[in-house]
């Protein structure tokens, strides 16, 4: 009964606190949600505002991170080849993921010094208000995002978008760019992955093939085959391998 009571007192108060901010800025007491234009036509937002647009957008950055990034390339393409591998847990998700951030952040972070020294730093230092970061910082993204994305996945979102005018990638809206370059990086993974599944699929078949030959059609080939495959991987320097490929992928060391 408390809880209820609770409850019911939280969601009358609720519009309340909601109201409370925009009465206050009508009667000048705490301006804290305004938007003032600028002698150029800019806006230019309250403090509370720019902490409100802050924290919403804090909220998409997982997103962001796994779809505007390398992420997903990378994610894919390292449990591609665990499956190829054939072990099931090993490495765990958590190491995957962490291992995928840290390269993403590793393959990312010529973009985000860009955003940083054009974006933040002036947004900082009060040279530019919060739409010129925005536009400023959107830049290095866009660019990095249409590097990797292939033409004929751009077009195709151009054209379900209906997009007729465009003159050049540069000038497509992110909100197509990111449906095409998401396609792209799929694509690009699973590219990867095939790849990397041959020499050990290769493996799988020559193990089968022993096997059946000396009679021993009961015995798994995936149990036999698996210790090989670590250690063809481990003589190789697979990780490094892989690694490194995901990594000139995107344009690094070239």
């Amino acid at each position: 009964m408390k809880l209820a009571a609770i409850t019911r007192l939280s969601l009358w108060l609720l519009p309340l606190l909601l109201l409370s901010p925009a009465l206050w800025a009508s009667d000048g007491i705490l301006p804290a949600v305004t938007v003032t234009q600028g002698p150029d036509g800019s806006s230019q937002y309250s403090v509370t505002m720019q902490i409100l647009l802050l924290m919403t957008a804090m909220s998409f950055i997982p997103a962001m991170v796994i779809m505007l990034t390398s992420f997903t390339r990378i994610i894919v393409v390292l449990s591609i080849l665990r499956q190829a591998i054939g072990l099931q847990q090993t490495p765990s998700n958590q190491v995957l993921i962490g291992l995928s951030l840290f390269m993403t952040f590793f393959i990312m972070t010529p973009v985000f010094d860009e955003i940083y020294a054009k974006a933040v730093t002036p947004y900082m230092d009060g040279t530019l208000n919060i739409e010129q970061a925005y536009q400023q910082g959107k830049d290095p993204l866009k660019a990095f995002m249409l590097a990797q994305t292939r033409d004929t996945d751009l077009k195709t979102f151009i054209d379900i978008a209906g997009y007729d005018n465009i003159p050049s990638p540069e000038a497509t809206p992110m909100q197509v760019i990111v449906p095409a370059f998401i396609t792209s990086e799929l694509k690009t993974a699973f590219q990867i992955g095939f790849m990397l599944f041959i020499p050990f699929l290769v493996l799988d078949l020559v193990v089968a093939s022993i096997l059946m030959a000396m009679g021993m059609m009961m015995l798994s080939p995936m149990i036999v085959s698996l210790p090989f495959k670590i250690m063809l991987f481990v003589l190789v320097d697979g990780w490094s391998l892989v690694m490194g490929s995901l990594a000139t992928s995107f344009g690094l060391g070239n």
